[in-house]
């Protein structure tokens, strides 16, 4: 099945050091872009993370640091990857949760200004899981009936992703809909304001904190009442994106009084 794009759709993938999407850094990304017309590129960079690879890392996706140690930083090929990936949406797996938080930390830390609010997510294994519960090679053998070979290598699980998308419109004609607009907001759990979802959009479109003391409560309200959270969220372990987020909400609530 081809599918129905209204722009080019990104699917991609990545390779860590780590899950803490604060600290670990990219070791290979692996993109797949599929054009409206059907035509797709596909692009692979290892990275040097500048940051020792953990050995039970290295085990999952058998890239170790002698690997990389000549690889590009990702702050040198960030521009090229901002560029190749402009005006498209972004799918993956596990990738509202992980990949794309990742990718966006990475992005603040080359300093490269890409704007992610105007794009769609579609996360496949979220489709996945509130249909068939099961893991990406799971996935693979059960909707495309292949056995996904190099699993945990970037490209393998980023073309795999793909076919799993596509035929997940096959199976599910009922449920789902050809239209990245639909993918995305059934593979979101939430109306993330910021991509670790710290933050986000309540029932009325208000951002709303998700975590803490402050669970449930509106952000701008938060920042009036205790102004002394946001230092405190601002000196903390929280994602650079977190922290652009609630620091534009704060200076547009900062505007709006003045």
């Amino acid at each position: 099945m081809k599918l129905n794009l209204k722009n080019p759709i990104v699917f991609f993938d990545l390779e860590t050091t780590g899950t803490n999407i604060n600290l670990d850094r990219i070791v290979e990304i692996c993109y797949l872009k599929v054009y409206p017309n059907g035509n797709e590129e596909s692009k692979t960079y290892r990275i040097n993370p500048e940051i020792p690879i953990p050995a039970e890392s290295s085990a999952i996706h058998g890239i170790y640091d002698e690997d990389i140690v000549d690889c590009p930083t990702f702050k040198e090929v960030a521009k090229n990857i901002a560029r190749d990936i402009e005006g498209a949406d972004l799918a993956g797996f596990n990738s509202n949760r992980f990949d794309i938080p990742v990718l966006a930390e990475e992005f603040l830390r080359a300093g490269v200004d890409i704007d992610m609010s105007k794009r769609k997510f579609v996360d496949v294994q979220v489709i996945f899981h509130k249909l068939e519960q099961r893991t990406l090679s799971a996935a693979y053998k059960f909707y495309c009936e292949k056995c996904l070979e190099d699993a945990h290598s970037a490209e393998a699980d980023t073309r795999a992703t793909y076919e799993v998308l596509k035929a997940q419109l096959e199976r599910y004609p009922e449920a789902l809909q050809n239209d990245i607009a639909f993918l995305a907001e059934f593979s979101s759990f939430n109306r993330n304001v910021d991509f670790a979802g710290r933050m986000v959009y309540d029932e009325k479109g208000v951002e709303v904190f998700n975590f803490g003391k402050y669970k449930g409560m509106p952000v701008s309200d938060v920042l009036r009442r205790d102004p002394g959270y946001y230092g405190w969220i601002m000196g903390n372990d929280f994602t650079l994106n977190t922290k652009a987020m609630l620091t534009k909400i704060r200076l547009r609530e900062m505007t709006g009084k003045i």
